[in-house]
């Protein structure tokens, strides 16, 4: 979809009958009858239905691989070559060609990946929750979401390279729902490396900044993250808890997460006499970064955003196309080719 919102003609190669198994994944589901799951991440997409057991749509999938400028599949090792697709040969053949296979714990692994338990083996689960709470997952689909973007990244880095005549294996890439949350660890994995010791869960705490989480205001939640001294010193004089300031040992973030129970309790009581959205106005007058704990509806009333098509593109993207159907574009896909979308768009602009 990312690729699809930055102007890439992509069609879809689905399985007959069910299709994309996101579709099922409900409710809800819109009008059309396909779930919310399958609109929030299948637009700017055509829509093919092919049986690869079939010899007859091989050869419709073989046409398309071969004026195809990039291709990404989800399938297990050997599943293509096996029904007559032989990646290694287009790559041969097709000397500008980029595919990205997406996998659940890498190219040799056949186990199959879904984001819950990626998470839980990617170590995200054992960090997030409260400390004595249990482990838990990201409310997000998020690790789907990263190794999305990775392949995306990773198709456009290929596609940048066309021209200087990389070999075969360089252009076979493959991301891992597994590798790329790994990855997403950044500074919690860092911590690990550098100490020795395995992290852990701090809720809505951070392990590495202090003030930098969750308070209650009179009203509702809201955060402060405070990431640097000149922030601090800001933060205390705008909430009136001047002692703080003036306390030599919590001058520097070292300080502060030493004697991390001692910022915190007098930030609880001083946050909870005035309602969040004024601590909010105030903080951010002076430049401290703070939010409220918005929910999901709120934080739409900022975005343009569809049921049919989902939250617009942050990067500069546009949505040309609402999700299609399956095997919507079949019969023009079958046709035409590549040059389906022209026919589309025609038809759109009718």
């Amino acid at each position: 979809m990312t690729l699809g919102d930055l102007g890439a003609d992509v069609i879809k190669v689905e399985r007959p009958g069910q299709g994309d198994e996101s579709r099922a994944w409900g409710p809800p589901f819109d009008n059309r009858g396909e779930s919310a799951y399958y609109l929030s991440i299948n637009r700017n997409k055509l829509s093919i239905a092919l049986d690869l057991d079939h010899g007859p749509d091989v050869a419709v999938v073989q046409s398309l691989l071969a004026q195809a400028d990039a291709v990404l599949d989800n399938f297990r090792p050997g599943t293509l070559e096996g029904r007559g697709i032989d990646i290694s040969a287009i790559l041969e053949r097709q000397r500008s060609l980029v595919w990205c296979t997406l996998t659940g714990f890498g190219p040799e692994s056949r186990r199959p990946g879904y984001d819950y338990v990626v998470q839980a083996e990617s170590g995200w689960m054992s960090i997030t929750g409260e400390p004595d709470g249990a482990p838990m997952k990201v409310g997000v689909a998020l690790a789907d979401v990263i190794a999305g973007k990775d392949a995306a990244i990773a198709v456009l880095s290929g596609l940048a390279g066309r021209g200087r005549d990389r070999p075969a294996a360089a252009r076979r890439v493959f991301v891992s729902l597994a590798g790329s949350a790994t990855a997403a660890l950044v500074n919690v994995a860092q911590n690990t490396l550098v100490t020795g010791r395995d992290a852990r869960r701090w809720g809505n705490a951070h392990p590495n900044l202090v003030p930098y989480q969750l308070f209650e205001a009179s009203d509702r939640a809201l955060v402060l993250a405070v990431g640097n001294d000149g922030q601090w010193q800001a933060c205390v004089r705008t909430l009136g808890l001047d002692a703080l300031g003036a306390d030599v040992r919590l001058a520097t973030n070292a300080g502060r997460i030493e004697h991390r129970d001692l910022v915190v309790s007098a930030f609880s009581e001083r946050l909870k006499q005035r309602p969040a959205a004024e601590w909010l106005r105030a903080l951010t007058a002076a430049g401290v970064p703070s939010g409220i704990v918005r929910s999901v509806a709120e934080a739409l009333h900022d975005v343009p955003a569809s049921p049919l098509t989902g939250v617009a593109p942050n990067a500069p993207g546009t949505v040309r196309l609402p999700p299609p159907r399956l095997d919507e574009h079949g019969s023009i896909v079958r046709a035409h080719g590549w040059d389906a979308f022209q026919h589309v768009a025609a038809v759109a602009a009718t």
